[in-house]
Protein backbone atom coordinates (compact mmCIF):
# COMPACT_ATOMS: atom_id res chain seq x y z
CA UNK A 1 0.00 0.00 0.00
CA UNK A 2 1.42 3.75 -0.84
CA UNK A 3 1.68 6.11 2.61
CA UNK A 4 -0.42 9.40 1.75
CA UNK A 5 1.72 12.12 3.55
CA UNK A 6 0.08 14.57 5.94
CA UNK A 7 -0.97 18.38 4.79
CA UNK A 8 1.02 21.16 6.96
CA UNK A 9 -2.02 22.96 7.60
CA UNK A 10 -0.28 25.50 9.48
CA UNK A 11 0.83 27.55 6.35
CA UNK A 12 -2.48 28.29 5.71
CA UNK A 13 -3.78 28.50 1.90
CA UNK A 14 -1.68 28.54 -1.04
CA UNK A 15 -2.03 31.77 -2.67
CA UNK A 16 -0.46 32.87 -5.67
CA UNK A 17 3.23 34.55 -6.30
CA UNK A 18 1.63 37.62 -7.91
CA UNK A 19 -1.65 39.60 -7.75
CA UNK A 20 -0.68 40.98 -10.76
CA UNK A 21 -1.81 39.26 -14.06
CA UNK A 22 0.49 39.42 -17.04
CA UNK A 23 -2.35 41.11 -18.73
CA UNK A 24 -2.58 43.32 -16.04
CA UNK A 25 0.80 44.07 -15.95
CA UNK A 26 0.84 45.12 -19.83
CA UNK A 27 -2.23 47.14 -19.46
CA UNK A 28 -0.39 49.46 -16.53
CA UNK A 29 2.57 49.23 -18.72
CA UNK A 30 0.84 50.67 -21.73
CA UNK A 31 -1.15 53.07 -19.98
CA UNK A 32 2.20 54.48 -17.84
CA UNK A 33 3.92 54.64 -21.80
CA UNK A 34 0.66 56.81 -23.18
CA UNK A 35 1.45 58.91 -19.82
CA UNK A 36 4.93 59.54 -20.79
CA UNK A 37 4.25 59.80 -24.54
CA UNK A 38 1.82 62.75 -23.99
CA UNK A 39 4.55 64.47 -21.28
CA UNK A 40 6.86 64.53 -24.11
CA UNK A 41 4.96 64.96 -26.61
CA UNK A 42 4.02 68.86 -24.41
CA UNK A 43 7.69 69.41 -23.80
CA UNK A 44 8.77 69.34 -27.12
CA UNK A 45 5.47 71.40 -28.30
CA UNK A 46 5.66 73.81 -26.05
CA UNK A 47 9.21 73.90 -24.70
CA UNK A 48 10.87 76.09 -27.27
CA UNK A 49 8.31 78.81 -26.92
CA UNK A 50 8.71 78.49 -22.79
CA UNK A 51 12.51 78.66 -23.48
CA UNK A 52 12.51 81.67 -25.49
CA UNK A 53 10.09 83.59 -22.97
CA UNK A 54 12.32 82.60 -20.03
CA UNK A 55 15.23 84.38 -21.41
CA UNK A 56 13.49 87.12 -22.43
CA UNK A 57 12.00 87.53 -19.04
CA UNK A 58 15.84 87.16 -17.32
CA UNK A 59 17.07 90.04 -20.08
CA UNK A 60 14.29 91.81 -19.55
CA UNK A 61 14.34 91.78 -16.28
CA UNK A 62 18.12 92.71 -15.61
CA UNK A 63 18.47 95.16 -18.13
CA UNK A 64 15.54 97.05 -16.51
CA UNK A 65 17.81 97.09 -13.09
CA UNK A 66 20.50 98.43 -14.99
CA UNK A 67 18.90 101.98 -15.79
CA UNK A 68 19.07 102.35 -12.09
CA UNK A 69 22.83 102.54 -10.79
CA UNK A 70 23.80 100.85 -7.28
CA UNK A 71 20.72 98.20 -8.27
CA UNK A 72 22.44 95.71 -10.45
CA UNK A 73 24.88 93.47 -8.91
CA UNK A 74 26.53 93.32 -12.35
CA UNK A 75 27.54 96.80 -12.98
CA UNK A 76 30.26 97.35 -11.84
CA UNK A 77 32.06 94.60 -13.49
CA UNK A 78 30.21 95.45 -16.53
CA UNK A 79 31.04 99.04 -16.45
CA UNK A 80 34.90 98.33 -15.76
CA UNK A 81 34.92 95.58 -18.79
CA UNK A 82 33.52 98.16 -21.14
CA UNK A 83 36.48 101.21 -19.80
CA UNK A 84 38.95 98.44 -20.86
CA UNK A 85 37.92 97.87 -23.97
CA UNK A 86 37.12 101.32 -25.11
CA UNK A 87 40.31 102.49 -23.20
CA UNK A 88 38.57 104.13 -20.59
CA UNK A 89 36.67 106.48 -23.79
CA UNK A 90 33.10 105.38 -22.15
CA UNK A 91 32.34 105.90 -18.86
CA UNK A 92 30.15 104.62 -16.78
CA UNK A 93 27.28 107.06 -17.02
CA UNK A 94 27.44 106.05 -20.69
CA UNK A 95 27.96 102.28 -21.00
CA UNK A 96 25.18 101.61 -18.12
CA UNK A 97 22.42 102.81 -20.01
CA UNK A 98 23.93 101.45 -23.26
CA UNK A 99 24.07 97.75 -21.68
CA UNK A 100 20.77 98.68 -20.22
CA UNK A 101 19.21 99.31 -23.29
CA UNK A 102 21.09 96.30 -24.77
CA UNK A 103 19.75 94.05 -22.35
CA UNK A 104 15.58 95.05 -22.52
CA UNK A 105 16.02 95.31 -26.59
CA UNK A 106 16.82 91.49 -26.21
CA UNK A 107 14.39 90.67 -23.92
CA UNK A 108 11.79 92.33 -25.93
CA UNK A 109 12.59 90.99 -29.03
CA UNK A 110 12.48 87.44 -26.91
CA UNK A 111 9.37 87.77 -25.23
CA UNK A 112 7.47 89.17 -28.63
CA UNK A 113 9.08 86.66 -30.91
CA UNK A 114 10.06 89.26 -33.02
CA UNK A 115 12.97 90.37 -35.14
CA UNK A 116 13.90 87.06 -33.93
CA UNK A 117 17.36 86.47 -35.76
CA UNK A 118 18.48 90.22 -34.78
CA UNK A 119 17.79 89.50 -31.30
CA UNK A 120 19.90 86.52 -31.30
CA UNK A 121 23.02 88.39 -32.59
CA UNK A 122 22.46 90.90 -29.80
CA UNK A 123 22.30 88.11 -27.18
CA UNK A 124 25.50 86.48 -28.47
CA UNK A 125 27.61 89.78 -28.28
CA UNK A 126 26.30 90.25 -24.85
CA UNK A 127 27.13 87.03 -23.81
CA UNK A 128 30.77 86.95 -25.45
CA UNK A 129 31.35 90.34 -23.57
CA UNK A 130 30.07 89.09 -20.23
CA UNK A 131 33.01 86.06 -19.88
CA UNK A 132 35.53 88.95 -20.84
CA UNK A 133 35.55 90.02 -16.78
CA UNK A 134 37.20 86.36 -16.28
CA UNK A 135 39.82 87.65 -18.13
CA UNK A 136 39.99 91.03 -17.20
CA UNK A 137 39.94 90.44 -13.70
CA UNK A 138 40.52 87.79 -12.58
CA UNK A 139 41.20 88.32 -8.73
CA UNK A 140 37.73 89.53 -8.39
CA UNK A 141 36.06 86.68 -10.16
CA UNK A 142 37.54 83.57 -8.84
CA UNK A 143 38.98 82.19 -5.19
CA UNK A 144 41.41 79.79 -6.93
CA UNK A 145 42.43 81.11 -10.90
CA UNK A 146 41.06 79.36 -12.82
CA UNK A 147 39.65 76.30 -11.17
CA UNK A 148 37.35 77.83 -8.32
CA UNK A 149 34.78 81.05 -9.00
CA UNK A 150 33.64 83.13 -6.31
CA UNK A 151 29.76 84.38 -6.57
CA UNK A 152 30.16 87.06 -9.05
CA UNK A 153 32.61 84.27 -11.07
CA UNK A 154 29.39 81.71 -10.93
CA UNK A 155 26.98 84.66 -12.03
CA UNK A 156 29.24 84.82 -15.39
CA UNK A 157 29.90 81.50 -16.24
CA UNK A 158 25.92 79.96 -15.70
CA UNK A 159 25.82 82.41 -18.84
CA UNK A 160 26.78 78.92 -20.58
CA UNK A 161 23.56 77.89 -20.30
CA UNK A 162 21.71 81.17 -21.44
CA UNK A 163 24.02 80.99 -24.66
CA UNK A 164 23.22 77.05 -25.35
CA UNK A 165 19.27 78.27 -24.72
CA UNK A 166 20.00 81.07 -27.26
CA UNK A 167 21.37 78.39 -29.71
CA UNK A 168 18.31 76.34 -29.09
CA UNK A 169 15.64 79.03 -30.21
CA UNK A 170 17.36 80.17 -32.78
CA UNK A 171 17.81 76.70 -34.12
CA UNK A 172 13.79 77.17 -34.76
CA UNK A 173 14.02 80.72 -36.38
CA UNK A 174 13.02 79.29 -39.59
CA UNK A 175 9.63 77.86 -38.47
CA UNK A 176 11.60 74.70 -36.88
CA UNK A 177 9.68 72.71 -33.95
CA UNK A 178 10.73 69.75 -31.43
CA UNK A 179 10.30 66.07 -32.43
CA UNK A 180 9.47 64.11 -29.91
CA UNK A 181 9.12 60.56 -32.14
CA UNK A 182 12.44 58.82 -32.78
CA UNK A 183 11.31 57.67 -36.14
CA UNK A 184 9.14 60.67 -36.99
CA UNK A 185 12.78 62.76 -36.69
CA UNK A 186 15.11 60.53 -38.16
CA UNK A 187 12.83 60.78 -41.12
CA UNK A 188 12.88 64.95 -40.58
CA UNK A 189 16.30 65.07 -40.14
CA UNK A 190 16.92 62.97 -44.11
CA UNK A 191 14.48 65.47 -44.92
CA UNK A 192 16.84 68.45 -43.50
CA UNK A 193 19.79 66.64 -45.22
CA UNK A 194 18.34 66.73 -48.79
CA UNK A 195 16.96 69.83 -48.42
CA UNK A 196 20.27 71.56 -47.86
CA UNK A 197 22.01 69.74 -50.35
CA UNK A 198 19.16 71.47 -52.75
CA UNK A 199 20.43 75.01 -51.33
CA UNK A 200 23.94 74.28 -51.66
CA UNK A 201 23.80 73.18 -55.66
CA UNK A 202 21.17 75.34 -56.80
CA UNK A 203 21.38 78.42 -54.31
CA UNK A 204 17.11 78.86 -54.00
CA UNK A 205 14.92 77.19 -51.60
CA UNK A 206 13.41 73.55 -52.18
Amino acid sequence: MSSIEPTDRSAGPIRPQSLLTTEGKSQIGAQLNLLDARLIGWWAQHGITLLRLSLGIIFFWFGVQKFFPGVSSAEGLATRTISVLTFGAVPPGVSLPVLAIWECAIGLGLLTGQFLRLTLLLLFAQMAGTFLPLVFFPQETFTVVPWVPNLEGQYIVKNLVLMSAGLVVGATARGGKLIMDARAADTAERTQALHQRFRRRFHREP
